[in-house]
C-alpha cells in the first residue's frame, strides 16, 4: 500500500511539473495567433479570442526571418554531423586502442569539460580574429569540431561493444578504416543519436559566440536574429512569438525521431568503461 500511494505521489509530482514545464510554450504558441493588443491586455486569456494567421506572414516582413532559418540549420546540421563523427572516431580510439599516454589524454579531454565557455570565449575570439575567420562560418564550425562531452560520452559507449567482434573483423582482413566505418559506426548509433541530439540543441540555441563572430546580418543566424526582431520591433509580439514557436520546431522533430535512440545510448554511456 504504501509503494502504491509513493507512485501514485510521485507521477503527480512529475505531472505538476510536467504542465508547469510546457505550459509556457502552449502559451506562446496560442500568442501566435492573437492581436498584439490581446497579447498586452490585462485580463489573459490562454486561448486566442480573435483567432489571426497573420503574424506567420508578418513575421518575415520585418525581418529576413527565412533567411536567418535556414542559416541555422545550414550551420547546425554541419556541426552536429562533423561533432558526432569525430567524437565518435575519437571514442574509438581512447577506448579499442591501448598506447602510451592513452590515460593522459583522455584526462586531457575530461579538463576541458571542466573549464567554464566564459574562461574561453576572449582566448578563442582572439584566436579567430587572428586567422581572419571573423563573419564567416568557419569562426562557428571549426572551433565546434571538438566535444569533451561527445569523446567522453562515445568512449564509454563504445567500450561496451565486445572485442570479439572488431579481432574477427581484423582476422578476415579487414582494415581500421573499413571497421570503424562499418561495424563500429552502426553498432554506436544509440550513442551517436544522443550525441547529436544535445550538439544539435546547444548549436541550435546558441546566441552569444555567433553575435560576436558573425557581423553580416545576412549570415547571422536565428537565435540572434530573434533578438534582433525583438529589439527593433518590440510592439508586434504576435509576430515574435510566431517566429519564436517557428525555431522550435526542428528542435521537437529531432527528439521525436530520434527519441528511442537518445535513451538508449544515455543509459549505454552511463556503464563504467
Amino acid at each position: 500500500m504504501r509503494r502504491k500511494t509513493s507512485k501514485v505521489a510521485l507521477n503527480l509530482i512529475l505531472l505538476v511539473l510536467g504542465i508547469v514545464t510546457v505550459y509556457p510554450f502552449v502559451w506562446m504558441l496560442s500568442s501566435s495567433f492573437k492581436q498584439n493588443k490581446e497579447i498586452m491586455a490585462l485580463q489573459q486569456y490562454l486561448l486566442p479570442q480573435q483567432f489571426i494567421t497573420s503574424n506567420y506572414v508578418n513575421m518575415n516582413a520585418h525581418f529576413n526571418f527565412l533567411r536567418f532559418f535556414v542559416n541555422s540549420l545550414f550551420v547546425t546540421i554541419v556541426v552536429t554531423i562533423a561533432v558526432a563523427y569525430t567524437s565518435t572516431l575519437c571514442g574509438f580510439v581512447l577506448s579499442k586502442y591501448k598506447f602510451k599516454g592513452r590515460n593522459l589524454l583522455f584526462g586531457f579531454v575530461l579538463s576541458t569539460m571542466m573549464l567554464p565557455w566564459c574562461v574561453t570565449i576572449i582566448p578563442k575570439y582572439s584566436m579567430i580574429q587572428s586567422f581572419g575567420w571573423m563573419d564567416s562560418y568557419k569562426a562557428l564550425i571549426i572551433p565546434a569540431l571538438f566535444s569533451g562531452f561527445g569523446i567522453f560520452n562515445m568512449k564509454q559507449h563504445i567500450t561496451t561493444l565486445p572485442d570479439e567482434i572488431l579481432e574477427a573483423a581484423r582476422i578476415d582482413g579487414a582494415n581500421e578504416f573499413f571497421i570503424f566505418h562499418r561495424i563500429v559506426l552502426p553498432m554506436a548509433k544509440n550513442g551517436i543519436s544522443s550525441i547529436a541530439i544535445f550538439q544539435f540543441l546547444w548549436t541550435w540555441e546558441d546566441f552569444l559566440w555567433p553575435y560576436l563572430v558573425i557581423n553580416s546580418q545576412e549570415k547571422q543566424l536565428l537565435a540572434v536574429g530573434l533578438k534582433m526582431f525583438n529589439g527593433q520591433y518590440s510592439t508586434d509580439y504576435g509576430a515574435l512569438f510566431a517566429a519564436t514557436a517557428i525555431s522550435i520546431i526542428p528542435v521537437l522533430l529531432i527528439y521525436l525521431f530520434f527519441q528511442k535512440q537518445f535513451i538508449a545510448g544515455i543509459a549505454a554511456s552511463a556503464v563504467k568503461g
